[in-house]
């Protein structure tokens, strides 16, 4: 490990550590402050705070690794993601900063769904909390994984007497992002997410533009060469394939991590500016990734190397092609993008079970500052659960997301949608909408039947988890409805 490498990520990690010391200092008297950062952040940290913590280490990993392999039809989930974005900037954003404080101030996303639902309070918020609790366990170990694989493949020196390179890689980035979550709360993440996202975006428009033009890069190679169609937007694809890449953009109404930034904005108003900043973001980024994916099959075609692990085609060029310095800044980029998701997720799974479960079923009259120290313990113990389901090297970061985004986009997607546009909605229906989601979502898996979702047999779970869920809130909500109306 060359020394310009590791001075470069040792000064990524103070500056973590730093502002985590400087959010506890500002806003961890309470749970607002801890768990939103007291609804009060800037436009610009809110919009890079959303992006950073959706675009995980899949951004630069998992989707330059689904270019490298499959071609340029994998950008249909790029493509999805963006549209999907959109909408929920658009849709959901400024209803949800809106609602969530007129009632009652909700502080998460099962609390908002039980003031929104009275009668349906406490299963409401039971039910969800367990789903976030599962699914973040199984997102947040995706991000670990990406966090081992980094330091297996492109920093192994720097764990060396560690034992196991990966899973000391694992330990290490948990081990950071619990220091500066635990300790400043949703404020460490939000700020921490707006620096990290500044260097992924730097980094994902660097690394394309090196591997095609600098030296030794692939500008003039044909990837027409590589295979047959490599270049095709709809090289390869099925229906059934161009379905499950496309639609993975209807995740994003249900992502916890992803709308709770939405309900922490400093007004409705500031939203607009939010997602404007959030979106040009977000489209530089995607842009950037679909460039190291393809730049970096071009770059090893043309000088005839081997790689054995497409997901780490940006970890190869990092340690080939730059100064160890700035080797050094794109290695921390890849560890923002693990550490930005990984620390939002913490806290949400964390912000459940201390507000849904603790505060409603243990210690009802909680302290404010006992509240928040439980906070801080719920992040270690999810932490823990996603370690260990991290540990198994051979696990990919792109199949992790796909499974997690899909239900939580299932569960919780047409349940926010229409709890914040359909007033004929019912408690019963919301209920109904959440455990047909999240059960037809991990029904599907169990079964297999999610084979691929680039061209292979099966289709992504999110699609019959979605339609399944929106279609048993509607049926239900009217039935309930009805029979309201007739008891009345």
């Amino acid at each position: 490990m060359k020394t310009g490498t590791l001075i470069s990520l040792a000064v990524y990690f103070i500056l973590m550590l730093a502002i985590g010391l400087y959010a506890w200092r500002k806003s961890t008297e309470d749970s607002e402050g801890y768990l939103l950062g007291g609804r009060n952040l800037h436009p610009a940290v809110a919009a890079l705070s959303a992006g950073a913590s959706d675009m995980s280490g899949w951004l630069l990993l998992g989707l330059p690794g689904a270019l490298y392999l499959t071609g340029f039809s994998a950008a249909w989930i790029g493509i999805g993601l963006f549209v999907g974005a959109l909408a929920n900037w658009i849709i959901v954003a400024p209803r949800l900063r809106q609602q969530t404080e007129e009632m009652g101030n909700a502080l998460t996303i099962p609390e908002f769904l039980a003031n929104r639902f009275p009668d349906k309070a406490v299963a409401l918020r039971v039910v969800s909390a367990i789903v976030i609790v599962v699914f973040f366990s199984v997102y947040t170990a995706s991000g670990l994984v990406a966090g081992g694989k980094l330091f297996q493949t492109g920093l192994s020196a720097a764990v060396e007497g560690w034992g196991d390179p990966y899973i000391a890689g694992i330990w290490l980035t948990a081990g950071v992002v619990l220091a500066y979550t635990m300790v400043g709360g949703f404020l460490a993440v939000s700020l921490t997410d707006f620096v990290q996202g500044c260097i992924m975006v730097v980094a994902l428009v660097l690394m394309p533009l090196v591997v095609m033009f600098g030296e030794g890069g692939s500008a003039g190679q044909s990837l027409t060469q590589v295979q047959p169609g490599f270049l095709d937007l709809f090289g390869g694809l099925t229906l059934i394939g161009f379905l499950s890449a496309i639609t993975w953009g209807l995740g994003y109404f249900g992502q916890p991590h992803i709308i709770v930034r939405f309900m922490a904005v400093r007004s409705v108003a500031a939203v607009k500016t939010a997602r404007n900043i959030g979106m040009t973001w977000m489209g530089v980024a995607l842009l950037g990734a679909l460039g190291v994916g393809l730049a970096g099959r071009a770059y090893v075609e043309r000088n005839g190397l081997a790689i054995e692990d497409p997901e780490t085609i940006f970890i190869v060029l990092a340690d080939l092609l730059f100064h160890p310095l700035v080797t050094g800044f794109l290695l921390a980029a890849l560890l923002a993008a693990v550490m930005s998701t990984i620390s939002s997720q913490l806290l949400v799974a964390s912000s459940s079970l201390t507000e849904d479960f603790y505060r409603l079923f243990l210690r009802k009259n909680a302290s404010e500052r006992e509240a928040v120290n439980i906070g801080r313990i719920s992040v270690l113990l999810v932490a823990l659960v996603a370690i260990f389901l991290a540990s198994d090297p051979d696990s990919e970061v792109l199949g992790l997301v796909a499974n997690a985004w899909a239900g939580f986009g299932a569960a919780f997607g047409p349940l926010i949608i229409l709890a914040l546009t359909w007033k004929g909605m019912t408690g019963s229906g919301a209920l109904a909408g959440l455990l047909v989601g999240a059960g037809t979502v991990m029904a599907w898996i169990a079964l297999g039947w999610n084979a691929s979702f680039l061209g292979g047999e099966g289709i992504y779970e999110i699609i019959p988890g979605f339609a399944a869920a929106w279609i048993a809130i509607v049926l239900v909500s009217k039935a309930t409805g009805n029979a309201r109306a007739v008891a009345a």
